[in-house]
């Protein structure tokens, strides 16, 4: 008895692989039929999607099928078209498909499939599901056999698919957005190569795409078209086009955008990519993602390259199965990628010098900062200059955020310019004393704009607690605020003081306290924390703002925690360091309403170290400490000219 043959055997089950599961979205999907039709010589490509019937129909005028060519060419798996049909077609176009399979990707997006087409007198129709086929693949049927159709085909010549049940996962929203997805994964698309594609009778065309109005700078490789399709275009640069080896040639464009947030699409679709086109249809959507390591720029970049060499017809097949990537290895694709690695460093060098440029002119339009910028001495200037221009080059959109980086941008020079006059200290003699004088006036122009900004953005605070907050939630916004800002009691009171060891005696103490405390004190408390700030230790009470309490009981309490306090500073070898109790009260103390009741209150808080301030007093307070600053602050110069201009800046003007 002989041994029985080797036999390779291809299951139905492959569909499941090959088609249903093989693409990730529709306009993918939908690019396989259209590219079907530009290899069928097709002049007109008709897609109507109907969203409210879950139906797409793409129809061409291309040569169309007969009965054996749907056999043997559409539904057979893997029909090489170029070994059948190699080179060209008939009207002298490359063909796109290869492998065979794309055609069954429609089973990835529908239920059902119905396909029509006519070659000369010859017509045929059939039908197929994703249910049968489903079935045929579970009873381990070998063949799956559409159903013929008997209708009158009404097509002249062509093919016209029809896609029904489309899965709600894959469908897309409008027919806006699927128009602009098949205009970015063809290039051939238009009159000019003889292939008008519609949607929805809306004939697709390059500016469908969507991102050419936002280029700002551009590189070009043998693309002469594209400047009249950019209406923002700064800056165009043509590069070269030629790859050495192995030898192939590059067309299309590489650009940046003015803003980054501009490579984001209103159908929420990512344009921050450069795709790679191959005989006119995209063969991997980003090429961009394969580059690890990319500086700010990157996130501005977007382009379409066109490398037709990826594709060679006597070579291995460069792209994947799923068709929407290149194979990684390939000899070729790794010469591409060595081409871009190169091309990515100009551009970025490039990029950082135009928008330096650019930062500087656009920062030029603010009055004040042409004003600053004019007043510093030459050498001065010119450094300026490049640390504003570098201020346009991060990834900032907001106008505002821009505006504050300028302002920050400003400061931070001035500190550089202080730093680089440390230098000079080593060169002052007895003559030139007067070199020092001016040195420290600088600096106290400089302390005094930047406490200027911090008084600015306290009282920014304190307005905004004061007008825009009811009183309920400004009293629990000024207890999760307070004992991190303890300006807010104090203006003086600038930085908290760190010591661990202090800390945790202290807490051992409130805990020691608290547990003598009567119900009645337990339920009027909020919080208790204690800072050090200023050389003082503090204690912060907060009382709750419905609560009325006693002075004498306030005293009590406070005396408690004055002994403990002596204690541990006594322990600690610093007795004589000061301590200051602060509570703050919804309501003044009972007494405060009796008959010099007012002063009563104060001399006996005093005799502790200690005050007690109003929810409302506290922010009226603090409003009037930083108010009287800003009024007898008589320092007034173009550093502080130009910080206020910027705040005040309007953003229409710009």
């Amino acid at each position: 008895m002989s041994p029985s043959e080797y036999r390779m055997q291809i299951s139905l089950n492959v569909l499941e692989h090959l088609g249903i599961n093989l693409y990730s979205n529709v306009p993918a999907v939908l690019s396989e039929v259209v590219a079907n039709s530009w290899d069928a010589d097709a002049e007109k490509v008709t897609v109507r999607f109907q969203r409210e019937e879950d139906t797409i129909t793409i129809q061409d005028d291309g040569v169309g099928m007969t009965r054996d060519q749907v056999n043997d060419r559409f539904l057979l798996v893997g029909y090489r078209r170029r070994d059948d049909q190699p080179g060209p077609t008939k009207k002298g176009r490359p063909p796109m498909g290869r492998k065979g399979i794309g055609k069954l990707s429609l089973l990835s997006i529908a239920e059902e499939i119905t396909v029509e087409t006519v070659q000369g007198q010859e017509r045929s129709a059939f039908h197929m599901t994703l249910e049968e086929i489903r079935e045929a693949i579970k009873q381990n049927q070998e063949v799956y056999r559409p159903s013929p159709l008997d209708v009158d085909v009404d097509l002249d010549q062509g093919t016209r698919i029809t896609l029904k049940g489309l899965k709600k996962r894959q469908t897309i929203s409008t027919a806006e957005a699927l128009r602009t997805r098949l205009a970015r994964r063809f290039s051939v698309i238009g009159p000019t190569h003889g292939f008008e594609v519609s949607v929805n009778d809306h004939m697709i065309s390059p500016s469908d795409r969507g991102y050419y109005d936002k280029l700002q700078y551009v590189w070009t490789y043998g693309d002469s078209s594209l400047e009249s399709y950019c209406k923002n275009l700064e800056n165009s640069e043509s590069r070269s086009t030629h790859i050495d080896q192995p030898p192939m040639s590059v067309t299309g464009w590489l650009g940046t955008v003015k803003e980054s947030g501009q490579l984001k699409d209103a159908h929420g679709e990512n344009l921050n990519r450069i795709a790679i086109f191959v005989r006119g249809k995209t063969a991997q959507e980003d090429i961009l993602a394969d580059f690890s390591e990319r500086g700010v720029y990157a996130s501005y970049l977007i382009g379409e390259l066109r490398v037709d060499d990826l594709d060679i017809d006597q070579e291995e097949d460069a792209a994947t199965s799923s068709r929407q990537k290149i194979v990684e290895g390939a000899p070729r694709y790794l010469a591409l990628k060595e081409f871009l690695i190169n091309e990515l460093k100009h551009i970025q060098n490039q990029w950082s010098k135009l928008r330096l440029q650019k930062g500087v002119k656009e920062a030029q339009k603010i009055p004040a900062v042409k004003k600053w910028l004019d007043s510093l001495p030459h050498s001065y200037s010119q450094k300026a200059r490049k640390w504003l221009g570098r201020v346009h080059r991060v990834n900032v959109d907001d106008i505002k955020e821009r505006r504050q980086l300028i302002k920050h941008a400003i400061l931070a020079f001035e500190f550089y310019k202080w730093n680089e006059n440390i230098d000079r200290l080593k060169k002052i003699t007895d003559k030139n004393l007067d070199t020092v004088i001016s040195m420290f006036q600088e600096l106290d122009v400089l302390e005094a704009t930047l406490y200027g900004q911090i008084v600015q953005q306290r009282m920014t605070v304190i307005r905004t607690l004061q007008e825009k907050v009811d009183q309920r939630a400004r009293e629990r916004a000024i207890q999760e605020y307070i004992f991190d800002h303890l300006w807010l009691l104090d203006p003086s009171w600038e930085r908290v003081e760190a010591s661990e060891v202090m800390e945790k005696r202290v807490d051992k103490l409130f805990k020691d306290m608290d547990a003598g405390l009567s119900q009645e004190e337990k339920l009027s408390r909020i919080d208790i924390q204690y800072r050090k700030t200023a050389g003082q230790h503090l204690v912060v009470e907060l009382k709750k703002p419905d609560r009325t309490v006693s002075v004498f009981d306030l005293a009590k309490q406070i005396e408690k925690y004055r002994n403990g306090f002596r204690k541990i500073l006594n322990a600690m070898n610093t007795p004589h360091e000061p301590v200051e109790f602060v509570c703050l009260l919804g309501k003044p103390p009972v007494e405060y309403s009796n008959e010099g009741g007012k002063q009563t209150v104060k001399n006996i808080l005093e005799a502790q170290n200690a005050r007690y301030v109003n929810y409302d007093e506290l922010l009226q307070n603090a409003s009037d400490a930083y108010s009287d600053y800003t009024k007898k602050k008589k320092i007034v110069d173009r550093l502080d000219e130009v910080i206020k201009a910027l705040d005040d800046y309007d953003d229409d003007s710009e």
